[in-house]
């Protein structure tokens, strides 16, 4: 069973090694480097492990069934591309002037 690291403690909280700063002034960009470091080290060995099989993606692509037929409403009230709202007019408000 892995431990799990502590929690990262926030910006403006005491430094967790004890120096008295604030955690942003202290351990913060020590930390980011870190985890930055573990990034790249698991993105290179994710572009080194073999890409999965192309059959093995074809079958499971063919053992998905097709999504169920989206519900009818039946409201005609509804128009189709207006999503529920009535289009406005494409005159101004005010006509003629003052």
């Amino acid at each position: 069973m892995t431990a799990l690291p502590p929690p990262r403690p926030g910006r403006n909280e005491p430094c967790r090694c004890g120096s008295g700063k604030k955690y942003k002034h202290c351990c913060l960009a020590k930390d980011d480097k870190a985890a930055a470091a573990r990034r790249a080290k698991a993105a290179k060995a994710a572009a080194e492990a073999p890409p999965p099989a192309a059959d093995a993606e074809a079958a499971t692509a063919a053992a998905k069934p097709a999504p169920p037929p989206k519900h009818q409403t039946h409201q005609p009230w509804k128009g189709g591309s207006t999503r529920g709202f009535i289009p406005r007019p494409r005159t101004p408000r005010k006509v003629g002037g003052s």
